[in-house]
């Protein structure tokens, strides 16, 4: 059988949430292309067999994050993730866990950005008008205290990996504390982001399971900028002048 004969079948989930009563699984054949990640299976499926079918995709190159869903039961980036690594199949395809689903394999993303935007992402300078014109140098050892932080790339899957956030939807989750921490250990920043991260349903509510470390596709480490941070609270409870 040629590379062009050879197929693989796509198990994936089919849900619109007021019509049906429960997500069901429809499968459809796709060609096994060594090139093809998951994602270039959906769009054959979309674009040759079922238009109706609905997912998240944009820059195709890892950079964006929004095609995130649960493959074979692990969160994965599905533009990264090659039909080959299956083997002759099948592949289940499903939404990411945790998160409502919108229908399919589109999930709601509004509490995340709700936490996210809680922790303020950002620069803060106090003080200071915008627009900001003074530059603000950094040493290479100031920009590795947190770089690995600024990797993040929203995708979600630590959340769906997290066994924190799939049973309490009120936890700040992990890419919410890493980025967080990515402003905290920035030499640049003089925002205090203690009492969004100092609670239960933050940095305390961790289990420290470290799932959501194994499942980032960037190599960001959010169950060390979680345990990192409860270190800092705890001495900021000890030491209350001491900031960071």
């Amino acid at each position: 059988m040629t590379e062009a004969d050879a197929t693989i079948r796509l198990e994936v989930a089919r849900y619109r949430p007021g019509q049906d009563g429960e997500p069901v699984f429809e499968a459809y054949d796709v060609p096994l292309m060594t090139d093809w990640a998951v994602l270039d299976g959906l769009a054959y499926v979309k674009d040759r067999l079922d238009g109706s079918l609905s997912f998240r995709w944009s820059c195709r190159m890892g950079i964006c994050g929004s095609c995130g869903m649960t493959v074979n039961g692990e969160p994965r980036l599905t533009c990264g993730t090659f039909l080959t690594e299956y083997g002759e199949g099948p592949v289940r395809i499903e939404p990411l866990k945790g998160f409502p689903v919108i229908r399919d394999l589109v999930v709601d993303i509004d509490d995340f950005l709700a936490k996210l935007s809680s922790v303020r992402p950002w620069l803060i300078r106090e003080g200071e008008e915008l627009p900001l014109t003074t530059e603000y140098a950094q040493t290479p050892a100031q920009l590795d205290a947190y770089k690995q932080y600024s990797m993040c790339i929203n995708c979600m899957l630590c959340y769906s990996a997290c066994p924190v956030y799939v049973l309490d939807p009120d936890f700040l989750g992990p890419a919410a504390i890493a980025l967080a921490q990515r402003y905290n250990l920035d030499s640049r920043d003089m925002g205090d982001r203690f009492d969004v991260l100092n609670l239960e349903e933050a940095v305390w509510g961790c289990t420290f399971v470290g799932e959501c470390t194994r499942a980032c596709p960037k190599h960001v480490d959010p169950a060390e900028a979680i345990q990192r941070y409860k270190l800092t609270a705890a001495l900021r409870s000890v030491l209350p002048w001491g900031k960071r």
